[in-house]
């Protein structure tokens, strides 16, 4: 039982950190080996349309790119859950999250039927994390990111979309212009409810695997 984490986050210690590491726990109490990566450390790009994942008798699901990424691919496609993890800048996941999900579709896609050619089963948990509140977020934000959780049904299991809404995106407001936030009002938001997210996020991480062991 493998599973594998991904921080589409810059920040390897802050708010989808925290959250990826807590359901990375989870998934290894229910007996995942896991493995966890941050995306930043790595040297890649969006896909590159080289078109050798077309060409006759290519290998399936496998990225030919020369890069940090294709290997990471490889082991999405061999992986029983898939935890990815993204913080919301200007509305959207961060670039390195629609980078891997850019070529993880292209090298899947059928171009002579538009079918997937990914047959195997990943039960996959989105945790993003934003500044904004729930308000906001069901208002401007939740379609588009729930059809961001689609994209992610062609590895043909589960999607768990976890919203973790109005976090702290620095530990001290006093420090820079950000005068627009109401600094005490986020320091209790982030004690009241942010334990709990990393609860949540444990949660999700032990069921995923323990559907894919069912």
């Amino acid at each position: 039982m493998q599973t594998l984490v991904l921080n589409a986050s810059p920040r390897k210690a802050w708010n989808t950190a925290k959250l990826l590491k807590s359901a990375a726990e989870g998934a290894k109490s229910a007996g995942s080996e896991v493995e966890y990566i941050d995306l930043y450390d790595l040297n890649f790009t969006g896909c590159r349309s080289c078109m050798l994942c077309k060409r006759k008798g290519a290998q399936r699901c496998h990225c030919y790119w020369k890069d940090d990424l294709s290997p990471i691919i490889d082991k999405i496609f061999r992986a029983d859950v898939l935890l990815i993890g993204t913080a919301i800048y200007l509305g959207r996941p961060t670039s390195r999250y629609f980078e891997v999900l850019e070529r993880l579709h292209f090298c899947a896609l059928s171009y002579d039927d538009y079918s997937n050619y990914f047959t195997r089963r990943v039960n996959v948990g989105l945790f993003v994390s934003m500044n904004a509140s729930k308000e906001f977020y069901d208002k401007l934000y939740k379609d588009a990111f729930e059809g961001y959780a689609r994209e992610l049904q062609m590895l043909n299991g589960e999607v768990c979309l976890y919203p973790c809404h109005d976090t702290l995106q620095v530990a001290d407001y006093s420090k820079y212009n950000m005068a627009g936030f109401d600094a005490e009002r986020k320091r209790l938001s982030r004690e009241k409810n942010f334990p709990r997210d990393l609860e949540n996020a444990y949660q999700i991480g032990q069921r995923l695997v323990r559907e894919t062991c069912e």
